[in-house]
């Protein structure tokens, strides 16, 4: 069989919740359910730390954070590392990579080991954005989705026939603060429904869930929901920054006036709950509006595949960098390892080994990507790459051993903008333990403060919304002890040090 091509499309930000072959209740995505129709939908993909950089790390160097160095926002990649477009291109592979990069800027971080490259720089622009390649910087006029699609559809039309390739579409979108179309201004226009878990109250959780500033009602931006305030009088809402006008929009619903910031449309409330459920509505609208670009030009790439009769031999790969809140928990953005963040959309299809329309329940991460697409090209993967084939998974012909733990470790510990805590933990197919060790010292960006150590268990089977904290419950001591093994098996295997001495642990449950 001839090695196949592969066509790896990442989105920013996407939530699996937000896509309708995952059953979505708000989108409607038809180009990207292609993907699933004609091949397998992964319903427990898990990402390895649930923000941008790191994740990108991840799925290039097939290892986990703690070995790539890539951490935190704020700690790029070293591109003297080894990274699986190095290994496909020395196999005889055409590389390249277009869109967002977010890996660091400047000579030491850009892009390497891809024969083409052309990046947004940082988050990049929505509109009319700033292109960087080997010959320097650029502004291409038009509409960032549809910039990148012409950018991967050129090197299509420029490649090596007689070469597979491996290609990396990397949308922007739906990165906050969002920017759609105003093609899209149509869609959504009904109100949309508004997540069982809206007004959670945390109660039962740890102390993380309710300091976080990453809620609906308090902490967007005005530029996130496409607002202004009235001109002239004193701005309204909390700074961000110290040293930035950039603000949130208020709790407050008295004397407030919003305008929109494209049509003039003024809006005022008559009560608090009116102002609260007027952002969840205006950060779902523009939220999904900026996802129809991609689905539209998810379209785009996958008509070429079918005109140039290369859908067949061409491995097309449809994920996003970590999952997002979509006012789950009243919350946006991601970070935690709460399910809507840790879980990231994975749909394939590869018409002669993956069959149509299937799904699976299999355990996957994003570091089991890059060994994924070298076992498709036959090429051999590198010992230093931590993650595991997913064929067997695609395929169907997964031995019972699979793998039955993600693990996830997210290090920004209290940042100034959302104060989200430090913690790491495990997902098997039942339960989910997660560690907020909550120590902000050697933490980048860290800040004074913040609460004990805590544990949490969820039984996610059972308690799939995750509301209610089993770790202090002697009915679940047994779990707790099942899952507490799993993590330091877990933490042994790839080599992460655990800030929780276990012995202690089980020595406060009673066990000995």
């Amino acid at each position: 069989m001839k090695r196949p091509n592969i066509l790896f499309i990442m989105a920013d930000d996407h939530a699996a919740h937000a896509i309708s072959a995952y059953g979505s209740r708000v989108a409607r995505t038809p180009n990207i359910d292609r993907i699933a129709e004609g091949g397998m939908r992964l319903d427990r993909c898990y990402v390895t730390n649930s923000i941008c950089t790191p994740s990108r790390a991840a799925i290039l160097t097939g290892t986990y954070n703690h070995v790539n160095c890539v951490t935190t926002l704020d700690t790029h990649i070293d591109n003297r590392l080894p990274n699986v477009a190095r290994t496909l291109g020395a196999g005889g592979y055409q590389t390249a990579i277009f869109g967002k990069w977010h890996l660091g800027e400047g000579q030491a971080h850009q892009p390497s080991g891809f024969d083409e490259w052309a990046v947004v720089p940082g988050q990049g622009d929505y509109f009319d954005p700033r292109i960087i390649d080997r010959n320097g910087q650029r502004i291409e006029k038009g509409y960032v989705s549809d910039i990148i699609t012409d950018l991967c559809l050129d090197f299509l039309d420029r490649r090596d026939p007689d070469r597979p390739f491996f290609l990396m579409c990397h949308h922007k979108a739906p990165h906050r603060p969002f920017g759609p179309h105003p093609r899209y201004d149509h869609l959504y226009a009904d109100d949309l429904p508004v997540p069982e878990t809206y007004d959670d109250d945390y109660a039962e959780r740890a102390a993380a869930a309710s300091a976080a500033k990453m809620r609906v009602r308090a902490d967007f931006f005005y530029e996130d929901l496409g607002l202004v305030q009235p001109e002239g009088g004193e701005a309204i809402g909390d700074r961000v920054w110290p040293d930035q006008d950039i603000r949130k929009v208020p709790e407050g619903f008295e004397g407030l006036t919003l305008i929109d910031r494209a049509t003039g449309e003024r809006f005022t409330f008559a009560d608090q709950r009116e102002l609260d459920l007027f952002k969840y509505q205006r950060y779902m609208q523009r939220y999904l509006r900026s996802i129809a670009g991609i689905d539209d030009n998810v379209g785009r790439l996958l008509g070429r595949l079918d005109a140039e009769g290369l859908a067949n031999d061409t491995i097309v790969i449809y994920t996003s960098d970590q999952g997002f809140f979509l006012g789950d928990h009243g919350w946006f953005d991601k970070r935690f390892m709460y399910e809507e963040s840790l879980q990231m959309p994975f749909l394939v299809r590869y018409p002669r080994a993956v069959a149509a329309g299937t799904a699976s329940n299999g355990i996957a991460m994003n570091v089991d990507f890059a060994p994924t697409f070298l076992d498709y090209a036959g090429i051999a993967v590198p010992s230093y790459m931590q993650g595991t084939s997913l064929r067997p998974l695609l395929e169907g012909r997964a031995p019972e051993s699979w793998q039955d733990v993600a693990y996830h470790h997210y290090w920004m510990h209290r940042d100034e903008v959302h104060d989200a805590y430090a913690h790491y933990g495990i997902r098997d197919q039942r339960f989910k333990l997660i560690y907020w060790y909550n120590d902000p010292l050697g933490q980048p960006g860290a800040h004074e403060g913040g609460a004990a150590p805590e544990w949490e268990l969820f039984d996610c089977e059972a308690d799939p919304h995750e509301l209610h904290n089993l770790a202090a419950d002697p009915a679940h001591a047994d779990d707790f002890r099942r899952m507490l093994g799993k993590l330091d098996a877990k933490m042994a295997e790839i080599g992460d040090l655990p800030e929780h001495d276990s012995d202690k642990v089980l020595a406060s449950l009673g066990a000995s």
